[in-house]
């Protein structure tokens, strides 16, 4: 049995290659849009790619189905719950999908989406038992899909607490390797590990230990943001089959009326960078992620880069996220520059006037905040409703500098006079005796 995972560490998402070696046939499950490593990995391991399978319709990254069925003829299998609008074998609960002496059997467990459906993994060579399951967005190493990017979070959370018991009559033997691991959207607290067991899981996950009417309580209450672009990613997933994206030249000069994306580190984009240009350096963490978050799909879009590598890689995560159609690249900066703060100059800026904004996620906040603070995640400050008076000094914070970077470089383009603490964040003023506030709700 061929049997691979290929993760991509920036969105947290997992691909499995699952065939039989001996007979040259493999399907891959929840394909990437940057298929090019999968194809030379069947290549290399001389199989043949027969079958594309979804597990459900992605909503934070591109599917790389289109690409396979329009590149290379292969067909797609999806459950016919997911409405699709490209050419598609349904695969309905119990149906097989036979890979020489591999099988592949299908186990609806709608909840994150209608569609959702995971796969267990029979290798008949060894036993007609499953060997290990696919468990895609309905069973996560720690954790459990988030329910409610498609129904309202209790209905989804209803119907994943019986799917999730589906799986549950798998032996505890069997191996689960999910859909996500920790840096996805699609899930709060799970592991970063790459796989499990069923047995490993119903005694240590805290989602399962849970009874249905706790486990709907607090998976029904989700505290993290819907990955960005959610709707028009269903969209691209589910509509006609997207194809090889065009190439992304050099551009001779900065782009007019464009969206310029400073990725390259942070230190550069403040030693100088086009007038209004957002810093989201692709060398730090869910790249893609963030950059969507903060960008119109609608506007033109030009990235800025050290190098041509540097450029690639960014055009690579944008993709993933369904930014198709780029401008362009640049290389080098501009003849704007920005000062970040140090923790040491802080304290004295906060006295002397200037505007502190926290700018994690609300529940990052309501464990310890700076007193006199302001809450705005970072995501949200391209909504155009701050409401942040001109003329004030801003700083930005988080917990590393990497977010305050992204905020700083939004307002500056707002022609507000905003600058980052880059050298730690709220935990770090903590530790060297900064006074915080921790949020406590009535009656808590």
């Amino acid at each position: 049995m061929l049997f691979q995972q290929f993760l991509d560490d920036e969105l947290g998402c997992a691909a499995y290659l699952v065939g039989d070696e001996d007979a040259g046939v493999a399907a891959i499950v929840d394909p990437p849009y940057a298929v090019e490593p999968v194809l030379e990995t069947a290549r290399r391991r001389g199989v043949r790619i027969v079958q594309v399978i979804e597990t459900h319709t992605h909503a934070d990254h591109l599917s790389g189905h289109g690409r396979l069925a329009l590149e290379h003829d292969v067909p797609v299998s999806i459950h016919p719950a997911a409405d699709a609008m490209y050419p598609h074998e349904p695969l309905e609960d119990g149906a097989e999908i036979e890979l020489g002496r591999v099988v592949l059997r299908a186990i609806h467990t709608p909840g994150h989406r209608p569609e959702h459906t995971c796969f267990s993994v029979i290798d008949r060579s060894r036993a007609d038992e499953p060997w290990l399951v696919l468990t895609g967005d309905c069973l996560f190493v720690g954790d459990a899909g988030r329910p409610d990017l498609a129904v309202a979070a209790r209905e989804g959370a209803e119907v994943l607490f019986q799917s999730i018991r589906r799986l549950l009559e798998l032996s505890d033997g069997v191996e689960v390797f999910p859909g996500h691991v920790a840096g996805s959207l699609c899930g709060k607290a799970m592991s970063s590990k790459a796989s499990s067991t069923i047995g490993f899981e119903r005694r240590f996950n805290p989602v399962l230990i849970a009874d249905e009417l706790q486990f709907v309580a607090e998976s029904a209450s989700v505290g993290t943001p819907k990955p960005p672009n959610m709707r028009r990613l269903v969209e691209l997933n589910r509509g006609p089959f997207v194809g090889a994206p065009s190439e992304v030249a050099e551009l001779d000069s900065d782009a007019a009326d464009a969206t310029v994306l400073d990725v390259r580190p942070l230190e550069d984009f403040l030693a100088g960078h086009a007038p209004g240009a957002i810093s989201v350096p692709v060398s730090g963490r869910s790249f893609g992620t963030k950059a969507a978050f903060v960008l119109d799909p609608d506007d033109r879009i030009v990235v800025a880069a050290s190098s041509p590598d540097e450029a690639a890689r960014a055009v690579r995560g944008l993709r993933a996220v369904g930014f198709l159609e780029l401008a362009g690249y640049v290389l080098g900066g501009g003849s704007e520059r920005m000062d970040a703060v140090t923790l040491d100059e802080l304290e004295a800026l906060l006295e002397a006037g200037a505007e502190l904004i926290d700018v994690r996620e609300r529940d990052e906040r309501d464990s310890g905040y700076i007193a006199g603070s302001r809450n705005i995640p970072y995501r949200l400050l391209t909504l155009g409703e701050a409401d942040i008076p001109p003329g004030r000094p801003i700083v930005t914070i988080c917990e590393s500098g990497a977010r305050a970077g992204i905020a700083a470089s939004l307002l500056a383009g707002q022609g507000l006079d905003a600058r980052p603490v880059l050298d730690g964040g709220v935990s770090s003023w903590s530790a060297r005796g900064g006074r915080t506030i921790e949020f406590r709700r009535c009656g808590s």
